[in-house]
C-alpha cells in the first residue's frame, strides 16, 4: 500500500504538470487571491456543453465499433447500482459526522452520487496520454450514473422538496431535460448513429479543439471552487474532511464494483473515478430547484472546491493503479 501512494504521488506530480490540470490550478490561484479574471457566465456554459458534445459524440462513435457487448451490460449495471445506492451511504454520514441540516445533507449526497463530466474528461485524458486502452461505452455508463443519485437523495429529502414549492415533474424535467443531460446523451446518440463516417466530418472539432476547450472549462472550475471557499457559506472543517473522505469511499465501491462486473483495467479505472467523483453540474441545477433551502456553500464547496481538485490531482493515479491500468 505505501509503494501504492508512493506511485500515485508520482503520477499525480506528472499529472500536475498536464496544461488542464495548470490551468485548473492558475484559476485556484485567481480565486484565492480575489482576482477579477473571469468568464463570462454565457462562455462558461458554452465551454460545457461543447466539452459534452465531444465526450457523448466520441463514445457513441465508439460504442458503434464495439456493438452492444455484455461488457456494457455489466458496466452499466454497476454503475446503475452504484448511482442508485450511494446517497443512502453519504447522505447519514454528512447528517451525523459533519452535522448538516437535512436539505444540505441530501443536496450533498445527490452531488457525490452523481458524477462529474469533466473529472471524466481528465480521466479518459489521462488514461489515453499512458497508453490505456477503455470502452467507448464508458461514455453512456457516465450518462446512466448522472441522474438515478439525484432521484434518490430527492426522495430521501421528500418532506423538504414538498416543501419547497416545486412539483416532481419539474424536478424530472431538470434532472432528465436539462441542457447537459440532454447533450451529453444526445450527443452519444447521434455518434453511436454515424459512426466513423460522423466522426470523419467532425474530427476537428471533437478531437483537436477539445484540449482548449478543456483547459479554458477548468479555469473556470478553478475559479469557482476558490470563491465557493471563500464565501460566507463555507463548511466548517470536518465537514471538508468529507469531501475527501466521501470520495475515497466511493472508489473502494466502485473497485468491487468494477471487480465483481470482471471489467478490463481501463474500463475500471473509469468507474472507479465516476464512482468517486461528484457533480457539480446537474446534480446542483436540480437541488436548486427542488431544495433551495440547502447551503451552496456546502454541495459545491465539497464537490467543486474539494473532491473536484483531489480527484483531478491524486486520484486519477491512485484508481487507476488500483484498477491494474498503470
Amino acid at each position: 500500500m505505501p509503494e501504492a501512494l508512493t506511485s500515485a504521488a508520482a503520477l499525480g506530480a506528472q499529472n500536475l504538470l498536464a496544461p488542464a490540470i495548470l490551468f485548473f490550478v492558475l484559476g485556484l490561484f485567481g480565486g484565492f487571491a480575489r482576482s477579477d479574471l473571469s468568464l463570462p457566465a454565457s462562455t462558461s456554459r458554452t465551454l460545457s456543453l461543447f466539452l459534452m458534445l465531444c465526450i457523448g459524440f466520441k463514445g457513441g462513435v465508439e460504442a458503434a465499433d464495439a456493438g452492444l457487448s455484455e461488457g456494457f451490460l455489466r458496466a452499466g449495471i454497476a454503475g446503475l447500482i452504484l448511482s442508485l445506492t450511494w446517497p443512502l451511504v453519504a447522505y447519514p454520514v454528512l447528517r451525523r459526522l459533519g452535522g448538516l441540516e437535512r436539505a444540505s445533507a441530501a443536496a450533498t449526497a445527490a452531488a457525490f452520487g452523481s458524477v462529474s463530466v469533466v473529472t471524466y474528461a481528465a480521466g479518459a485524458d489521462f488514461l489515453a496520454a499512458h497508453g490505456v486502452v477503455f470502452s467507448g461505452y464508458m461514455t453512456a455508463v457516465l450518462a446512466i450514473m448522472e441522474a438515478p443519485a439525484i432521484l434518490t437523495a430527492l426522495i430521501i429529502a421528500r418532506r423538504a422538496a414538498e416543501g419547497s414549492g416545486a412539483g416532481m415533474g419539474s424536478i424530472l424535467r431538470e434532472v432528465f431535460l436539462g441542457g447537459p443531460a440532454l447533450m451529453l446523451v444526445g450527443s452519444f446518440l447521434i455518434g453511436l448513429t454515424t459512426g466513423e463516417r460522423g466522426m470523419a466530418r467532425l474530427d476537428i472539432f471533437v478531437n483537436p479543439l477539445f484540449q482548449g476547450a478543456l483547459c479554458l472549462f477548468l479555469l473556470d472550475m478553478g475559479l469557482a471552487a476558490a470563491r465557493s471557499l471563500t464565501d460566507a457559506g463555507r463548511p466548517p472543517a470536518r465537514v471538508l474532511a468529507l469531501g475527501i473522505a466521501l470520495p475515497l469511499a466511493g472508489a473502494c465501491a466502485g473497485y468491487v464494483a468494477s471487480r465483481l462486473a470482471g471489467l478490463a483495467p481501463g474500463d475500471s479505472a473509469l468507474l472507479i473515478l465516476l464512482a468517486a467523483s461528484a457533480s457539480y453540474i446537474a446534480a446542483p441545477a436540480a437541488m436548486r430547484t427542488a431544495l433551495p433551502e440547502a447551503r451552496p456553500g456546502v454541495y459545491l464547496g465539497l464537490s467543486l472546491g474539494v473532491a473536484f481538485p483531489f480527484n483531478l490531482i491524486l486520484g486519477l493515479p491512485l484508481y487507476a493503479l488500483a484498477a491494474g491500468a498503470l
